[in-house]
Order: structure tokens, then sequence, then C-alpha cells
């Protein structure tokens, strides 16, 4: 009997209208968890080298989470990976709510589909029951609307949709995929309305099974209890008034500019008095004690809710308000698009405006003032109209096609993705490894278990060590050598890079939100989820047998696998850069010393390749022979990846016992950012 998971794929040919139920190898699971580690593997198998993402023969692949659906508070993740049009790389995006759930109780663990419908569809899964139905009574619809639509047609409002709206119909490179309180953004949007799939519909009532219930189910209600009491769990970024991290930090504008001292306490009042008053109630994810989501309804707009940083991102691009944001993301998250890359390339369009590249001839009737401006450009990128048509294919590609000077104005894309807007000081070791070999699509997703910041105060830095459960030795140590205003060494800064994505792949695989888990460890160090206890969590539900060490290396082989899918693709050193302006001050030397070491750790070749000896260990010989066969590797390589210990200077059998998060009365990112940055 298989345990935690279902043992069944949903296999959708959308070319030729087939329906499989396709048994899995609980190997597999063994090999890569599940979650994007088996959707990796995937689309190694089946997505050659040579096909463009555009291509029947991409798949686009839904995955709950090995853990989702079981007792496990927090572990509600559905993730979606693809082949992405505007890297021509491996794009990795995850959403909460509640569709991973409701899929496993469907029967599934994925949905994997592959081919084009020939005119607009969406998937209607009850169960065993799978149909592909006409969806042109949808097109156009907004994402909620169309959610709303499909469970009127259906007569069921427990059903659970992820849909695309205008801007995946239009195959913008910058379209999401809407769920009720979450999205799929970061290039997969665009694959969806590739394919004509307007929406996937989803009601489940099976069973399936944990392998030892009775003593999942204690843990996960004592763990939901501590968790619900934590400060150190959940989207504080979301929920806390004071939002002095972004407005005084990040980039305004075309991440031009860093408005320091933005943030007083009359702006913090008039945001807090405008959001309590279009404020309908907090609401969390499945099974999750944490409200982190704003449920809202502005003037003259659908109710709606909130999705995470978006709540700063457009009025920052626009040099507007709160209110700013609230209404345009009524409008936006109905046409589903991205709220990183959407209000970056508006903003782009503007400076080049202003700096004659664009004229009047290209943007015919433009407003004057900033807030109409925006509103008029995302009608024009969101239909393709015009000079949107150029824009909706992402700026690096936007910027090549304008020219006349327009590619000095693209300044905050890696690998030819639009980033997080932020532009800062000094160069930051770790986070430059980060910049150039993360095979996500935006630092967010891979930094978040090491803290962004050194304590100053030596005894508060030790007892913040001292309580750090999470943290293998090593980073204590690193921790406690680490001073305000300098590096971590070159060895700290490997290793930090290395756990902070370790941590990400583990929960990708499991299925945990990141903000009980691998984002949160950089605020506070008191993860509710780390590479201690999450073993316990997977073996009790699927009745494995692992440890942290053995955690570790699933994560390190799917990382791997990933990486070698992108490598297929081309993917090079030259590749791994950060935008020049990235950091004001720069090493270029002590740069390129750290991608050398770092690629040593890994084991990896000088250009960035897995090497035979990395691949072969890793039980990935398969992905090493084909390597050879097409002259990306000789054979000779021999330089194998770094071992790196869970459990040195720990007591293995004392650290695996249940431990529960760190205790503290309250915790504000606030304070902790004013006291250490």
């Amino acid at each position: 009997m298989r345990y935690a998971e279902t043992g069944y794929n949903l296999e959708v040919d959308l070319s030729r209208g087939n329906i499989e139920r396709v048994a899995t190898d609980p190997g597999l699971t063994e090999k890569h968890l599940g979650g994007n580690g088996t959707a990796a593997k995937m689309i190694w198998d089946r997505v050659p080298p040579e096909a463009d993402a555009f291509s029947p023969d991409n798949l686009l692949i839904f995955s709950a989470g090995l853990l989702v659906g079981t007792p496990v508070p927090g572990c509600n993740r559905t993730m979606v990976d693809t082949i992405s049009p505007q890297t021509n790389f491996f794009s990795h995006s995850i959403f909460g709510g509640y569709f991973g759930p409701e899929l496993k109780h469907a029967g599934y663990d994925k949905i994997v589909i592959r081919g084009k419908a020939p005119d607009l569809v969406y998937l209607w899964i009850n169960n065993d029951k799978v149909e592909i139905r006409d969806a042109s009574h949808l097109k156009g619809k907004g994402t909620q609307e169309t959610a709303a639509l499909i469970r009127e047609e259906l007569k069921d409002p427990r059903i659970q949709v992820a849909a695309i709206g205008l801007a995946g119909e239009n195959r913008l490179f910058m379209a999401s995929i809407e769920h009720c309180n979450a999205a799929a953004a970061r290039g997969v949007g665009v694959i969806m309305g590739d394919k004509r799939l307007k929406a996937i519909a989803v009601r489940g009532t099976k069973d399936f099974y944990v392998a030892n219930p009775e003593e999942l189910f204690k843990l996960c209600l004592r763990h939901s209890q501590d968790m619900q009491a934590s400060p150190f769990v959940g989207d504080l970024m979301a929920i806390e008034w004071n939002d002095a991290f972004h407005h005084d930090n990040f980039s305004w504008g075309n991440v031009r500019v860093r408005r320091k001292g933005y943030w007083t306490q009359e702006i913090e009042d008039k945001f807090k008095d405008y959001t309590l008053k279009i404020r309908d109630r907090l609401q969390g994810c499945y099974n999750c004690p944490k409200n982190c989501h704003l449920v809202v309804k502005p003037p003259g707009r659908q109710r709606y809710m909130l999705k995470c940083y978006g709540k700063a991102t457009w009025h920052m691009a626009a040099f507007k308000e709160i209110d700013f944001t609230f209404d345009i993301l009524a409008l936006s998250q109905e046409y589903g698009v991205d709220s990183y890359a959407m209000p970056q390339a508006i903003a782009y369009a503007i400076e080049l405006y202003e700096a004659g590249i664009l004229t009047d001839k290209d943007l015919p009737d433009f407003p004057a003032e900033s807030g109409d401006r925006f509103y008029y450009l995302l009608e024009k990128i969101v239909r393709r109209e015009g000079i949107g048509d150029i824009l909706a294919n992402g700026l690096y590609r936007a910027a090549r096609q304008i020219g006349n000077g327009a590619e000095a104005y693209e300044h905050n894309t890696i690998k030819k993705f639009e980033q997080v807007p932020v532009k800062l000081g000094k160069v930051n070791y770790p986070y430059y490894l980060m910049y150039c070999t993360s095979d996500k699509m935006a630092i967010n997703q891979t930094e978040g278990s090491y803290p962004q910041d050194p304590i100053a105060d030596l005894v508060e830095r030790k007892k913040f060590a001292d309580e750090w459960l999470s943290a293998p030795e090593r980073f204590r140590r690193y921790f406690m050598e680490w001073e305000p205003r300098t590096n971590p060494s070159v060895e700290a800064s490997i290793n930090i890079c290395d756990w902070n994505e370790t941590m990400h792949y583990v929960d990708d695989a499991t299925g945990l939100c990141a903000f009980c888990s691998s984002f949160r460890g950089q605020f506070g160090g008191a993860t509710a989820y780390h590479i201690y206890n999450i073993p316990t969590f997977i073996n009790l539900a699927t009745g494995m047998n692992i440890d942290a060490d053995d955690l570790w290396q699933i994560a390190r082989r799917n990382r791997n696998l990933v990486r070698a899918i992108n490598v297929s693709r081309g993917l090079r050193r030259a590749d791994e850069k950060p935008p020049e302006d990235h950091w004001k001050v720069r090493e270029p030397e002590k740069e390129q010393e750290l991608l050398d070491e770092y690629y040593k750790f890994k084991g990896w070749t000088n250009d960035g390749i897995p090497s035979k000896a990395t691949l072969d260990k890793l039980g990935l010989d398969y992905v090493a022979e084909e390597f050879i066969k097409r002259g990306i590797l000789t054979g000779s390589e021999d330089n194998c990846y770094t071992e790196t210990p869970c459990y040195e200077g720990k007591n293995k059998e004392e650290i695996e016992q249940f431990s529960s998060l760190r205790k503290s009365s309250e915790f504000t990112l606030t304070e902790y950012l004013h006291k250490n940055k």
C-alpha cells in the first residue's frame, strides 16, 4: 500500500483529447520524494532539450507535494513546473490555498499535461470522472470570474479551481495561474495559455492513507498549536502594519530609486486606516493555523485576496500609495499577471517614454499622470496591443526589439527573467551566489534559512545561536564569527547559499509552506519545519526511514537534476551573473573566486556543469551518460560534491526528538530589522 501519496498521476494529452490514470513508481518517491523533484524527473525523461517551450511536447505539471493533504499543518503547496519560453530553462512555481489537497483527495499526486487543445478548454476532475470540457464561454473572463462560473456550471461550490485570465490566453510571458488566495507566477501561466487550457477544476472526496496515523495526528495537533502561538511562523510581511522593510529598502519606479526614510508613522497610519476600511477578514490556506492573507474589497471593485508582497510592488513602481495598489490588483489578478514582472514592465515603458525612446506614436493618447499610465499600459500589454505586444514577451526581449538604447534601461533581469525590485550598496557574498546560481525564477525562492544580517550585541548573538534549533552546527559558528557591515567568509557564503537552496528544495518536494519553513529562518531563526524535524513527519506519513542527512541528499539530487535539465538546454557559467548595477560597490575578482569555490563545493566543472562523479554518486548516472553522449562532459570529471553532515557536533538521538519552536512572547519584523539592519 502507498502512504502519503495516492500512487497515481493523471496524464492528459490535449492534442488527442486522451486522459489516463497512470500508476507511479514508488522507487521515485524514495529518490525524489515528490513535488518538483519527481516533476523534474518527468521533464528530464520526456521533454528533450531540443523541444521549444511552445512545443506540444513540453509538459505542464501540477504536483501536490508528498505531504500535502496529510495532517501535517501548513503543508498545502502545489508545484507547477514546465520549460519557460522566457528563459528556455526549467520553470518552477508554487501556490498555496486548497488546490493540492483537493487533488490528492480526488486520487492523484500530479496532473501531467501535454499537447495543445484545438480550442479553449477546461479540465474537470471529479474523483475518477475526468473530462476535457469546452471553455469558449469563459474566453476573456477573469480568473475569479472563471472559477465562479465553473462552480455554478457544475453545481458545486466546493470545487477548487486554478485558472488563467486574459494574460494567459494571450500568452504573456508574465502570466500567472490564479487560485483563490494564491497564484503560480514566475513563468508558468504562459504555457497554460499556449496549451489553450483555461482552467483546472477539481473535486475530491476520496481517502488516502498515512503509515502511522495515530502517532502522526498527535504530533501534528501539538505542532499546529505551537505554530499558531508562535510569532516566528507565517507571512509577517503580509500582516504587520509597518512596511518600512520594503518601502525604505526596495526600489521604486523601474527599479531605480531607493527612498530611505520614506516610511513614517504618518504613512503607516494612513496605510493602516485605508486597509482596515476595505479589509473584510484575514484568511489562511488549507490546514494551516496562521491567517496570512488579507481579504479586501476596494471601492468599486470585487472582493479578492491579497497575495504576499504584491501589496507593495504596484504603488512603488508607480510612485503612488496603497489605495492605488489595492485598486489595480483587483484588475491585474483578474487578468492573471505576475506582481513582480508586470509593474516593472510598465515602469520600464514609462522610463523609455520619458527618455524619448518610445514616443507618442508608440503610445497614442498616453496619459500624463503616473497611475493613469499604469492602467493604460496594463491594458495594452494584457491585450497585446501596439507596444504592449512587445512588452508582453518580457523586458529582455522587449529591450532588444525596441532598440535605440532601450537595452540600457533593462537592468533587473537575470537569465532573461525579471527579478525582485531591489538594488543595494555593497556586494553581499551569499546573495551574489544565490542570484547567480539559483535555478529558481526569483531570490525569494532561494533565500531564507540563514539570517540576512548579523546581530551586533555579542550576548544577544550568542543567545540566538544557542537557541537556533534548525541550524547545523557550522552555521552557528559562521553566525558567531559574522560582524556587522562585513561579509561572511567564502566558506561560510558557499555553505549559506547551499543551505538556503537545499531547504527550498525540501519544501518544493514535500509541499511545505516556505513561511513555515525555508523562507522564515532569515527573520528570527525559528522555523516550524527544519532539516531535523521534517524527516519525522515524512517517516510517520510515508513509512520511510530517513534522517536529516538522507533528506539533504534527496534535495541535493533534485537540485542537480534541475541543474542538468538547464545545462542540457545551454546553461553555462557565462549566464550566471546579476545585473551590473545590482550593487553599487562590486568586487569582480572576489565574485569570480566565490563562483569558482561554489562550483567546486557543488561538484561541478568550472563551467557550472555537474561532474560525472557527482552525478554517479547521486544516482543520476543516466544524466552523466547523456551528457557524455552529447559532448557536454568528457567522462573524466572526477571532482565530487563536498559532504555536509547534518549531525556534526550534535547528539543525533537528542536532536531527532521532536523539537518545539523557539519560544517568544512576541516577535515583529519591524523590531528585528530595526535592531539588525
